[in-house]
């Protein structure tokens, strides 16, 4: 007797049986509008929320635990609960059910399933609470919450406050409110105190936190304080009597930022001091809420239903050893925990796809389950299919919507050619080998569903994910099915197929057609240094090229290939000079050698240079040879005699492969290195890239450079005023603007002319002059608060700009010189040198110069303080520079404590000959 389609023993609740369209937000509960009666009735009724919950274990214990808590009860009770579960799996439902259960109170009791919580709980009654909830994604402190009528709140204290206590509470932290800073633990402690117990419900905490970083709270931001308030909140919930904080944390980091990470980690830290994690849902108990939510299922697998897994546990026990399925002593069990779905319905999301980052364990898996559903029933009756069982081969990726819903779990939407090609679809390649073949596989569909279960069972080639020849038949086979026919489906789909891919007895679909045969042989006659490298670099040239605005210098094998200029420049270093640890430190050597020099001089403008390096290469090499190959077999497409669909997917994969390769450029080049201010060498991780991220990867790098604040586009008066150099009197234009350039200690000009900009603002702005010197080295033309535009400054070394108070001393008439530079008090008073005349020697005629008395030489010997050698040059040898006939021999004697490295005597060495002085250094 044949079995009875699952279709007419397990029947799908209303909406999938009429086929409405669904969607994940269908299973997706949003405690707001929970909050606000905005959500379905599903979720608003309480009780109707309970008919349709299956209370797993981890929801027992954690409601149970909570209303112990709330029941003042300290055995067994938690002040902070955390939920630790994957994206999708379950929390939001579980503060759901946490918050009816508080509001509720005693008529809680009645609820489905709540007399199991007060049996585990060990109470007679649901203690009724004040509930506070706060939804991290929901909260805008821009312009605040708060329906019509009611005070505004910016902050999540302030909105707890409101919550809790009303107006009241909202004044205990008005000045918090207002200031935006935590409040502190006695405040926190006074809005707890009440007569009833407190529940505080807190959902996408660190959705909020990375909205809050953004707000800057004096030296502090929102974010912090909001982590500040969440500790003292902790705190003072651990003292208190009646009082639970429940806080919801992802599972996986997949998708964080480093400060999603960081902030992650510090909330964990403080939860982890009082909290209890829980596990939410695990094993069996998903199958059983699948149930609950796709099926009118009254508990129990209906006879007929228990008939049909008494033919598949006979069938398979018969074939046990070609099928080697672990959970066989287990059989009937597993078959009645999952039905009307085969077992590995359910158990290919727990065996394969919970690695996949974008994977959401329970709201996906329904989702996909209930278009499955809704396809599959609505096929059945319309004649198409008689499955006993809904099987993994059975997934209708003939549909649209449930192929799309697929991909986004999968996280893999270049999946839809091979499905497309493969799979499904009148002419797929499944599809053909199935009307073709013979009435004992054609009556089975056997090519897809065996094209399906690959796909299913590999996720979709991801993460090395294979699908086995055992896992296969078991999840195809079924009674009256020959064993041997999957092995002849799958031959034939392997020889057919464009995108499988057989590795011996493993099987996995792939984005890429099975070309690549031809594709690995090719790629294999390329060499690394003559074919591979030469084409990355072309890429790399044609990437870092594009976008404008700075200096660029590719691959410089010497240091003098890098220009000593006051210019932002990037140096973009070839592939085999990367970060990889074999050649890490010789890149990293090379680097400090060549911001040190220029050639055989000392570089000067050690700031402008800016390095972009290599991460790992082989991905980066592995896309160039494939583009190679791909390449020559376009052009050997009439050699090969390929057909002309062979030719069009050769022209896709060749544009796939360029694309890739730029993909693989941006991935690979994500490490900056420059001069950081204690002129060692700082690194920056650009992270994961696309090209798609920005018009240019040129835009990459400056925007995360300005954001780090090692560029700037515009330099304010100011900043001159408070990083002017003290030895300098008086600054030409032309050393200001190479300061940008040759001291770490400045940020980079992405454009060095703007620094005509900052002198005309800094004059018009009367915070300091700007001079010139004529023949007799006065100040001559001087400019001091007049208006000037940036054609009015020159930046040279014979233009100066000059502090405020010598300013306006010129602009007085006092201040002829560098030599009548007034001196400016520590209270800001100006006092100019009066130099007095000299009167004559008695006897001497007015008017007549005086005799000098000379001497013909002048010697000095003595030992000078490292304090005072610029003094010593200023007040001695400068008087003697200019008439000529000055010599100056020098013996220096350097014994610092531990001693002198080889590197600084030759960096000595080179520093003398740049000087045109002998290099000739005695060492001991």
């Amino acid at each position: 007797m044949p079995l009875k389609p699952w279709y007419k023993v397990m029947t799908p609740r209303e909406d999938l049986r009429s086929g409405k369209p669904l969607d994940a937000s269908e299973f997706a509960v949003h405690l707001d509008q929970v909050v606000d009666h905005r959500a379905p009735e599903d979720y608003v009724n309480p009780e109707r929320f309970f008919n349709r919950t299956y209370l797993t274990k981890g929801l027992v214990e954690v409601a149970s635990d909570v209303l112990r808590r709330l029941s003042k009860e300290a055995v067994s009770s938690s002040p902070v609960i955390n939920f630790t579960t994957q994206f999708g799996g379950g929390k939001t439902h579980a503060l759901t059910l946490l918050y009816h259960l508080a509001v509720g109170g005693a008529e809680a009791k009645n609820w489905k399933g709540v007399d199991r919580i007060l049996e585990k709980a060990q109470l007679k009654t649901v203690p009724q609470a004040r509930v506070a909830v706060f939804i991290g994604n929901e909260f805008d402190h821009l312009r605040g919450c708060g329906k019509k009528g009611e005070p505004i709140r910016k902050t999540p204290w302030g909105e707890f406050a409101w919550q809790l206590a009303g107006a009241e509470g909202l004044k205990l932290v008005e000045e918090h409110e207002k200031k935006m800073i935590a409040p502190g633990g006695s405040v926190i402690r006074e809005l707890l105190k009440s007569d009833k117990p407190t529940l505080i419900l807190m959902d996408e905490v660190l959705n909020f936190l990375n909205k809050a970083r953004a707000q800057k709270v004096g030296e502090s931001t929102l974010a912090s304080q909001y982590l500040q308030f969440i500790d003292s909140l902790i705190r003072e919930a651990a003292g208190s009597q009646g009082v639970c904080v429940v806080l919801s944390l992802p599972m996986s980091e997949q998708e964080m930022s480093e400060q999603d990470e960081a902030d992650y980690g510090r909330l964990s830290k403080l939860a982890g001091r009082q909290d209890k994690p829980y596990v939410l849902s695990e094993g069996t108990e998903m199958a059983e809420i699948i149930r609950r939510r796709l099926f009118e299922w009254g508990g129990d697998v209906p006879a007929d239903g228990k008939a049909t897994i008494r033919e598949y546990i006979e069938w398979l026990r018969s074939r046990q050893d070609q099928i080697a399925w672990n959970e066989m002593d287990h059989a009937k069990e597993a078959f009645e925990a999952t039905y009307p779905f085969h077992p590995t319905v359910i158990s290919v999301f727990e065996r394969k796809w919970q690695t996949l980052p974008r994977f959401q364990r329970t709201r996906g898996v329904l989702k996909l389950l209930a278009l499955w559903v809704s396809k599959a029933y609505e096929d059945g009756f319309k004649g198409g299919h008689k499955d006993p069982l809904i099987t993994i081969g059975t997934a209708p990726l003939e549909d649209q919507h449930f192929r799309a819903a697929v991909f986004e779990q999968m996280g893999e939407s270049k999946l839809e050619a091979a499905v497309s090609a493969d799979i499904v679809g009148k002419k797929s390649h499944a599809a053909k080998l199935d009307a073709e073949s013979a009435e004992n596989i054609r009556k089975f569909r056997l090519h897809q569903k065996v094209g399906t279960t690959v796909l299913f069972e590999s996720t979709g080639g991801q993460f090395r994910q294979e699908c086995t020849l055992p896992e296969i038949r078991l999840a195809v086979g079924e009674p009256d099915l020959d064993l041997g026919s999957i092995e002849t489906a799958l031959d034939s789909l392997t020889n057919a197929c464009y995108y499988l891919i057989v590795e011996k007895t493993k099987y996995h679909f792939d984005i890429a057609p099975n070309l690549n045969k031809l594709l690995a042989d090719k790629k294999a006659t390329f060499d690394l240094r003559k074919d591979v490298d030469p084409r990355i670099k072309k890429e790399i040239q044609n990437i870092f090229s594009a976008g404008s605005g700075v200096e660029r210098v590719f691959f410089p094998e010497k240091s003098n290939g890098i220009p000593d200029r006051a210019v932002l420049t990037i140096i973009v270093l070839p592939p085999d000079e990367s970060t990889e640890e074999a050649v890490q430190q010789k890149t990293l050597a090379k680097i400090e050698q060549f911001i040190k020099e220029s050639g055989t001089s000392a570089r000067t403008f050690k700031s402008a240079l800016v390095w972009i390096i290599a991460d790992n290469t082989t991905l980066l090499r592995d896309e160039a040879r494939k583009l190679l190959a791909w390449e020559t077999l376009e052009e050997e497409a009439d050699e090969h005699r390929f057909e002309e669909a062979q030719k069009k997917r050769l022209s896709e994969n060749v544009r796939r492969a360029e694309r890739d390769i730029r993909d693989a450029v941006w991935r690979t080049y994500r490490n900056i290195f420059l001069l950081d201010k204690d002129n060692s060498l700082k690194k920056f991780d650009l992270g994961v890239l696309h090209a798609t991220q920005a018009d240019s990867f040129m835009e990459v790098i400056i925007n995360r450079l300005r954001q780090e604040d090692y560029i700037t586009d515009k330099v304010s008066p100011n900043f001159l005023v408070r990083n002017w150099p003290p030895a300098f009197k008086e600054w030409s234009t032309k050393s200001v603007r190479d300061a940008f350039f040759a001291s770490p200690q400045f940020p980079r000009l992405i454009n060095p002319e703007v620094i005509t900009q900052t002198i005309a603002a800094g004059v018009t702005a009367k915070q300091f002059g700007y001079v010139g010197k004529n023949a007799e080295g006065l100040y001559q033309p001087s400019f001091f608060g007049e208006s000037l535009g940036i054609t009015n400054i020159e930046i040279t070394e014979e233009m100066y700009i000059v502090p405020k108070a010598v300013a306006e001393s010129i602009a007085s008439g006092v201040v002829l010189g560098p030599k009548d530079l007034p001196k400016v008090g520590p209270d800001g008073t100006v006092t100019t040198p009066v130099t007095p005349q000299a009167e004559p020697p008695k006897g001497a005629k007015s008017g007549e110069s005086p005799k000098v008395e000379k001497v013909t030489s002048l010697k000095w010997q003595g030992e000078i303080p490292h304090q005072k050698w610029m003094t010593f040059y200023t007040k001695i040898l400068s008087k003697f520079a200019s008439p000529g006939g000055l010599k100056v021999n020098l013996e220096v004697e350097a014994k610092p404590e531990g001693g002198i490295s080889k590197q600084k005597v030759e960096e000595t060495k080179t520093s003398l000959r740049e000087l045109g002085l002998s290099d000739n250094i005695k060492t001991e």
